[in-house]
């Protein structure tokens, strides 16, 4: 039985068929020997969604006999999806993307194949202060409303700088790294293991705390950014 109904199906068609400029690729990492809640809807919810346009197109690997794959894509856990364009952007789902999440990973697919993001002039300007390697998670439910504005800017950061991976990672699947990481609502964002960001923050927020995980920006310097780019998005 289909996920998608035809109603969503034929929108999701022509939502891609006016977006979609170049191929991306959804390379989906299961395994079939382990226990995995929601692999097998994972995968279902993937082939639906890149039967719906020739420029999507979906790879299944396993993660222990792809191996040489999954460490080349950083992908550790499963169900592990990566959405790769011209480039590998460090796009990265951990979980299925149902419920709010299906948005995320649509509108990922539609940045990813025309290489850009809404982010603001200001916002990318910042970015480039970035020289090593930033690593996002946001914790999310496929039931919060909230979490797919999270979401989408920490993957919209990595679709516009290099240097920034950025995953989702649904929280109930993954109840170990929940726990490490202190996750007690969603959406929570963990930057680089140390800076972490409650709930659904306006864009200057989330980027100075990426700034601010990223050992790039102090804390009294963060207040003051949050304030300047508050104050220009007023404008």
């Amino acid at each position: 039985m289909a996920l998608l109904s035809k109603k969503d199906a034929d929108f999701m068609r022509g939502h891609f068929a006016d977006k979609l400029i170049a191929p991306v690729r959804l390379v989906y990492f299961t395994q079939t020997v382990a226990a995995c809640q929601f692999c097998r809807e994972t995968e279902q919810v993937l082939r639906e969604v890149a039967d719906l346009s020739d420029k999507v197109t979906l790879e299944v690997h396993d993660l222990i006999t792809g191996k040489d794959k999954a460490d080349a894509l950083g992908i550790d856990k499963i169900p592990g999806t990566a959405i790769l364009g011209a480039k590998d952007y460090g796009v990265r789902f951990y979980g299925i993307p149902s419920g709010y999440e299906f948005t995320s990973l649509v509108e990922d697919i539609v940045d990813i194949s025309r290489g850009q993001t809404n982010l603001s002039a200001r916002t990318l300007e910042l970015l480039n202060k970035l020289d090593k390697p930033v690593h996002i998670q946001v914790f999310v439910t496929p039931t919060c409303p909230y979490c797919t504005s999270a979401v989408r800017l920490a993957h919209s950061l990595a679709i516009a700088n290099d240097w920034v991976r950025a995953d989702m990672v649904e929280a109930i699947e993954f109840p170990q790294l929940a726990n490490k990481y202190q996750v007690q609502g969603v959406p929570r964002t963990v930057v680089n293991e140390t800076t972490s960001l409650e709930g659904a923050a306006p864009e200057p927020l989330f980027v100075a705390k990426v700034l601010e995980g990223a050992g790039v920006m102090a804390g009294d310097e963060v207040q003051k950014l949050v304030a300047e780019l508050s104050k220009g998005a007023k404008r």
